[in-house]
């Protein structure tokens, strides 16, 4: 009974646009059984990709209401569902694999779950970086972009910071677990942000700690400054977090040093160096650039314009100013989901996929 329902877990998360490929060890299985409990499993299968109450799944599954806001709660808390507590009024919905529930697991994770993922891996990011739209977009450092009225709104951070009011940040699960595997990160851990459209979401939060506004402006730039690429998701509206990434520990960069950038990250823009203003100073390609996307020529550096994610953060450091960002011709350009649901369909055309009725 136990193995079938975790059966059935890992075909619904499969069948979410996201993806969860099987395995022939059936690793995939095993994290399941380290993160769902048997009852929390079949749960989760009756749950949708849109926010409901228990009161309103309960009506709709024909499960006993008794006891069950409490499970709910409980699976939140365990980072098996989305659980959004709006002033006592509790509303959830499932997660998929990533970006889901394998990020919310920061506070569960320890080194044998963190190996565990770490092999999975091999096998989920085949598939699942191969299916378009991608799930990551690089935000640019905005000072850095040309011509600022030609950035779209979903391109600028401070867009993405106005829309919220509240906001959180804690620690990065990726620079967690390769911790966790003794290949620690020398850059800050507590990194990536949460952001709500409502305030007061944070306030009771578990685990991170609440800022304010002018606190998530101050942690943006302090990660440009040690060099952490800013990523959120690849849609022009309703983005709820803001990675913060090195190339050394994010799932999405190393995954780009590996496979190139072009199949694993959208931006609009690419860096390009002046050669006859480059100094050779090696900053931008040793320091700066998360995806080796800069090379040493015979008198200067150059981007590998297949591999540059337009980040900016080659630029700003440029003692010789040589280097700026620039917009991608139109051709270039790819479309963009209007928010997660429109995501969520988009993507399931491409895989296939027929997600009606979790939606």
């Amino acid at each position: 009974m136990d193995d079938a329902v975790y059966e059935r877990l890992a075909d619904v998360l499969d069948t979410l646009p996201n993806g969860f490929p099987r395995t022939e060890s059936g690793m995939e299985i095993r994290i399941l059984q380290r993160i769902f409990r048997p009852e929390d499993a079949a749960l989760f299968c009756d749950l949708k990709l849109n926010f409901e109450t228990a009161q309103q799944i309960a009506e709709r599954t024909g499960r006993s209401i008794e006891g069950l806001e409490a499970q709910l709660i409980e699976m939140g808390k365990r980072g098996q569902i989305f659980d959004i507590d709006l002033e006592g009024v509790h509303i959830f919905r499932m997660l998929p694999w990533v970006f889901g529930i394998y990020e919310f697991q920061l506070h569960r994770l320890d080194r044998e779950l963190a190996e565990m993922c770490e092999a999975y891996n091999e096998v989920f990011s085949r598939q699942f970086f191969e299916a378009k739209p991608q799930l990551m977009q690089v935000i640019p450092i905005e000072k850095e972009i040309q011509g600022a009225h030609e950035a779209l709104s979903f391109e600028r951070v401070s867009s993405i910071i106005e829309q919220g009011k509240s906001f959180l940040v804690q620690d990065c699960i990726c620079k967690k677990a390769r911790g966790l595997m003794e290949k620690p990160c020398t850059r800050p851990t507590e990194v990536c942000m949460a952001i709500a459209p409502v305030e007061g979401v944070f306030d009771r939060h578990e685990h991170g700690r609440s800022l304010t506004k002018e606190e998530a402006y101050a942690l943006l730039e302090s990660c440009e400054k040690q060099a952490l690429v800013h990523l959120t998701w690849n849609v022009q509206g309703g983005q709820y977090f803001i990675c913060n990434c090195c190339g050394c520990c994010c799932g999405i960069l190393r995954m780009a040093n590996v496979w190139g950038a072009a199949n694993i990250v959208r931006s609009n823009y690419y860096a390009q160096i002046d050669p006859e203003a480059c100094a050779a100073c090696g900053l931008c390609a040793e320091e700066r650039c998360q995806v080796g996307a800069i090379e040493a020529g015979d008198s200067a550096y150059a981007v590998i314009r297949s591999r540059c994610i337009g980040c900016g953060l080659c630029v700003t450091t440029c003692p010789s100013e040589a280097i700026q960002l620039l917009r991608k011709p139109a051709e270039e350009i790819e479309s963009v989901p209007r928010d997660e649901m429109d995501w969520y369909v988009a993507r399931s055309k491409v895989r296939n996929r027929d997600i009606q009725k979790y939606l």
